[in-house]
C-alpha cells in the first residue's frame, strides 16, 4: 500500500491536540511532525539542538499554520531533563512520543553514573513518561515509545545493568531498547485512564545509520535507500502509534519481518516473566534515585 494512501485510510483529524516528540530534527522525526502538523496537531519540539528546532518550527508553522512549542533538552543530562520535564508538564500534552535515539557514538558515565547510550535511550525517556503519567491519566492521553528489533540482540543483565563493560553497539543500543519497552510495558500493565504504545520503524536510511567507516557507508548508503524504507514510511509505525494503542506486550511495526510494509500489530514474546519484572524494577529503583538528587 502506497504512504499516501495509508495515511488517508488511517489517520483522522488532530485538530485540538497538543504532541511532544523528542528527536524532530531529522529523519523519521521530521516526516513525523509533518504528518501529524498535516492533521491538525500543536506540536511540542524536544531537541537538543535548539537552532535546528527553531528553524523547523518555523517551517512548520509556515506550512500548516500550526501552533509549534520548543523544549530543549540534553538525554543524556538529567538536570536538563528534570527541567525540560517541568517546562512540558506546564505545556499539557495530550500526547507524548519519545522518538529520539543514540547508537554508535562516543561513550562515557552520565551525571547520574549510567552509560549514555544507556540513560538517553532508556533512562531519560522513562523518567519523563513516568512523571507525565498522572497528567496523562487527567486528560486520557497517551505515550508512544519508539522501540527497535535490535532489542533482540541481547538479554538484561543484572550484574551490567547498563552494559557499560559491553563494546558491541547493537547489543548496547538494544539493552536499552529492551529496558524501555518492556519497563514501560509494566508500568502501564494495569494502567485504565492513559494508553502506551511500542512501536518500531524496522530498518530505515536515517542519520543513525552514519555510525560506518566512511568508505564503507559511501558503499552501502545507496543501496540502502532501495532495499530500506524511507523515512516516511518508516514513520508510519509511529504515526500508528498515535492513533492506536498496544495491548499488554504488543508493539506495532513493519508487518513482513518486522522490516517492510505497512504498519502490524504483533505479540512481544521476546522477554520472560522475570526478565520483564526485573528490567521494571530498576527502572523504578533508577527513577527514584533520580528524584533523590533532583
Amino acid at each position: 500500500m502506497r504512504t499516501d494512501k495509508w495515511l488517508k485510510l488511517k489517520c483522522a483529524s488532530l485538530l485540538g491536540k497538543r504532541i511532544a516528540i523528542t528527536g524532530t530534527t531529522g529523519g523519521i522525526g521530521r516526516e513525523l511532525c509533518d504528518i501529524l502538523a498535516s492533521c491538525g496537531a500543536q506540536l511540542i519540539l524536544m531537541d537538543r539542538n535548539r537552532e535546528r528546532s527553531s528553524l523547523f518550527a518555523d517551517e512548520l508553522r509556515e506550512k500548516y499554520g500550526t501552533d509549534v512549542q520548543l523544549v530543549s533538552v540534553d538525554l543524556a543530562d538529567f538536570h536538563s531533563v528534570v527541567k525540560a520535564t517541568d517546562e512540558l508538564l506546564l505545556l499539557n500534552p495530550d500526547c507524548f512520543i519519545h522518538n529520539a535515539g543514540a547508537y554508535s557514538i562516543p561513550r562515557y558515565k552520565t551525571n547520574l553514573g549510567y552509560d549514555n547510550v544507556f540513560q538517553i535511550n532508556f533512562i531519560s525517556p522513562y523518567y519523563i513518561i513516568k512523571r507525565l503519567l498522572p497528567h496523562l491519566k487527567s486528560v486520557s492521553g497517551r505515550a508512544v515509545a519508539v522501540g527497535s528489533i535490535a532489542h533482540n540482540y541481547s538479554r538484561s543483565d543484572e550484574n551490567d545493568v547498563d552494559f557499560s563493560t559491553r563494546k558491541q553497539s547493537s547489543k548496547v543500543y538494544g539493552n536499552a531498547k529492551r529496558y524501555l519497552m518492556f519497563s514501560l510495558h509494566e508500568l502501564f500493565k494495569n494502567e485504565k485512564e492513559a494508553t502506551l504504545s511500542i512501536v518500531h520503524p524496522g530498518i530505515s536510511f536515517t542519520g543513525i545509520t552514519n555510525h560506518y567507516p566512511k568508505l564503507i557507508f559511501a558503499l552501502i548508503k545507496h543501496p540502502m535507500k532501495v532495499i530500506f524504507m524511507n523515512p516516511r514510511r518508516a514513520a508510519l509505525s509511529v504515526v500508528d502509534g498515535v492513533f492506536r494503542a498496544s495491548g499488554y506486550c504488543e508493539w506495532t511495526g513493519p508487518r513482513i519481518f518486522d522490516v517492510w510494509g505497512v504498519p502490524k500489530k504483533k505479540l512481544l514474546r521476546t522477554a520472560s516473566s522475570y526478565e520483564r519484572e526485573t528490567m521494571f524494577a530498576t527502572a523504578e529503583k533508577i527513577y527514584s534515585e533520580i528524584l533523590s538528587v533532583e
